[in-house]
């Protein structure tokens, strides 16, 4: 009987394994679907983008301290990361399609119809990808005109090719060079000629608020004033330096072209500039606030708060540099040594990053003394 039974079972007991084996089977299959199939409408194809804000926050908090990384620099959270190394990996940062609706910018706009200036700034063929572009990009355009100078002419950029070699020895060359193309082309055109470098960063609007209390008649230029090696002083030329009309064609007609007054070549350029305009009988005229500080500034705005300045810089500065917000005015005008990451980064904080609620009111404080 019991053998009977077992003989009975048999095929019951293999139906069963079969069974078995096929859901197992079925579950496997599933689940290898489920990798390449989710349950919600829109299946993953390889050519659509995940939208992974419908998943924040769902999975809770992350336990992230026991995951360590076997690389070369550990970040355990004590180490600060080093951003210098990335600093203009990004290449130039378009702003010109960035508009704000609710700045009023009448009084600029009317004071740039008022102090017409010309920029230019001495560059070289190496430096037009980034320092010089940088220029174009940031300060340049808000210009009344810019001109790039450089050793060679590129009219896809464009420069004006000066007949000087590059080089520090021939910066003082290629600066009367530079102004004499100025004079030649616009001088009637202009008020004031500004000189610059293309790691110069320059505020245009306070450069022209500064130079609407000065007669572009007056024989003055202006700049961060040194005392050493000439009388009245001369200035910066890494901070830039600006000229009035009358003294661009006292510059040229006087002197530009004679070397018993002005030296055509060779020397420190700033200083050799500074010597031709007091033969010339050319002011070198205060830049500094009613406050008293500064406003054309040799360093970047860093080196000028902390106070760190080279030994030299005490010796030769017309005025005791001041360290702190004492340092700079509220209308400072030029930072050198700017490198093209910075000048993208000035550019956002003067012209885009506000402070809500603190709106500035033109006139209500005069920073500057008139001589008109």
């Amino acid at each position: 009987m019991e053998a009977e039974l077992t003989v009975n079972n048999r095929p019951r007991v293999g139906f069963l394994f079969a069974l078995v084996c096929t859901t197992f089977s079925l579950s496997m299959f599933m689940m290898s679907m489920n990798t390449f199939m989710y349950e919600g409408d829109v299946p993953f194809d390889g050519d659509e983008v995940l939208d992974y804000e419908e998943f924040r926050g769902l999975g809770g908090p992350i336990e992230l301290d026991h995951h360590k990384h076997s690389g070369d620099v550990p970040f355990d959270g004590d180490e600060v990361l080093d951003y210098e190394e990335f600093r203009g990996l990004g290449g130039p940062i378009e702003l010109d399609h960035h508009k704000h609706s609710d700045v009023n910018e009448d009084v600029a706009k009317e004071l740039s119809k008022k102090v017409r200036v010309l920029c230019w700034v001495m560059t070289a063929p190496k430096n037009l990808d980034k320092k010089a572009t940088a220029v174009k990009k940031t300060w340049g355009k808000r210009c009344n005109k810019v001109i790039f100078f450089s050793s060679v002419t590129n009219d896809s950029f464009p420069t004006v090719g000066l007949k000087v070699s590059e080089g520090r020895e021939h910066l003082t060359g290629k600066t009367i060079q530079a102004f004499k193309y100025c004079y030649q082309h616009y001088r009637n055109q202009f008020d004031w000629f500004l000189k610059a470098d293309d790691d110069t960063y320059i505020i245009v609007e306070n450069l022209r608020y500064f130079l609407s209390h000065h007669s572009p008649n007056s024989l003055v230029f202006f700049g961060h004033k040194f005392t050493p090696l000439i009388k009245q002083g001369y200035f910066s030329g890494g901070a830039g330096y600006v000229l009035s009309r009358a003294s661009l064609e006292k510059f040229m007609v006087d002197g530009g072209a004679n070397p018993f007054i002005c030296r055509q070549d060779g020397g420190a350029e700033d200083a050799e500039i500074g010597r031709c305009m007091m033969k010339l009988g050319i002011t070198a005229g205060e830049s500094l606030d009613v406050f008293g500080k500064e406003t054309f500034h040799p360093f970047v705005p860093i080196a000028h708060l902390e106070g760190h300045h080279p030994d030299w810089f005490y010796k030769y500065s017309a005025h005791k540099p001041r360290k702190g917000l004492g340092c700079c005015s509220d209308y400072s005008i030029s930072f050198h040594y700017m490198s093209p990451s910075d000048m993208y980064l000035m550019d956002y904080l003067l012209y885009h990053l506000k402070p809500y609620g603190l709106v500035p009111q033109p006139g209500k404080v005069e920073h500057f003394k008139s001589d008109t």
